[in-house]
């Protein structure tokens, strides 16, 4: 396992604790989706497992994915296993909690939503920013708007603007508000998913979340074709990568 991800067990084994372990960035690239989808493969099927805690290590939970991961020739391959590790958590079989601090960006928070619940601090910072390197969320353009609706996803996907963890939890991308938001999700696990009947949990996950999944899964297919066939074919998405990468302003021609 790769020492990018702190794995452990609390709560006498109820709760798998997945920690991103690169401060103060946490990027989201190949090695990091790679770990976070090996560790919650490898404990999907423990019977005594009532939830998982997706935390991070240093002040931000994470600044986003891999740009130069983004690139023509890297491009496919990354957005397809970020995009199957998305997948995996939102068809996880007992709830996938994520306690957010500090940036929560890009790929990062497209990671936070794929959980069940979040928890975030007041002054965390929230948002797709791809729209500034002339790309977008792919997950997120579904995402987002299931949890916050239309209106004000479109506005933080377009603009690229992040909110705080007070605005995210108003919004209701966040569910649940905390200065300390990992001791929070712990003990929320120990207060209501550690006492009950680990089979019952599982069937009720997958209850709860069949609707909401039956919507989203197809359309991540959708838009992930949309950003691989019609996107990365323009001049402006790979320009706008390369100028972010060369820390100069993007020379946009609109094509």
């Amino acid at each position: 396992m790769s020492d990018c991800l702190a794995i452990s067990h609390d709560l006498d084994g109820a709760l798998l604790r997945l920690r991103l372990n690169r401060p103060k960035a946490n990027i989201v690239d190949a090695e990091m989706i790679a770990a976070l989808d090996q560790a919650l493969a490898g404990n999907a099927d423990r019977i005594d497992l009532a939830a998982v805690l997706v935390e991070a290590e240093g002040p931000h939970f994470s600044f986003g994915a891999s740009v130069e991961e983004h690139l023509p020739g890297q491009c496919e391959a990354m957005l397809k296993s970020l995009h199957a590790l998305i997948r995996r958590m939102l068809q996880y079989p007992v709830p996938v909690l994520v306690a957010v601090r500090g940036q929560c960006l890009g790929g990062g928070l497209e990671v936070a939503m794929a959980g069940h619940l979040i928890w975030a601090a007041p002054d965390a910072r929230l948002g797709q920013p791809e729209m500034q390197l002339g790309v977008f969320a792919p997950a997120a353009s579904v995402l987002m708007p299931e949890r916050m609706g239309q209106a004000l996803a479109q506005d933080l996907l377009l603009s690229g603007r992040p909110i705080t963890g007070d605005e995210a939890l108003e919004a209701g991308l966040a569910d649940h508000l905390s200065d300390t938001p990992e001791a929070a999700a712990r003990a929320y696990v120990e207060k209501h998913l550690a006492p009950k009947s680990r089979s019952s949990l599982r069937l009720a996950v997958r209850a709860a979340r069949a609707p909401y999944l039956a919507r989203v899964l197809p359309q991540i297919d959708a838009v992930e074709a949309l950003y691989l066939n019609e996107l990365m074919s323009t001049r402006d998405a790979v320009e706008g990568l390369e100028a972010f990468i060369a820390k100069r302003p993007a020379r946009w021609e609109n094509r």
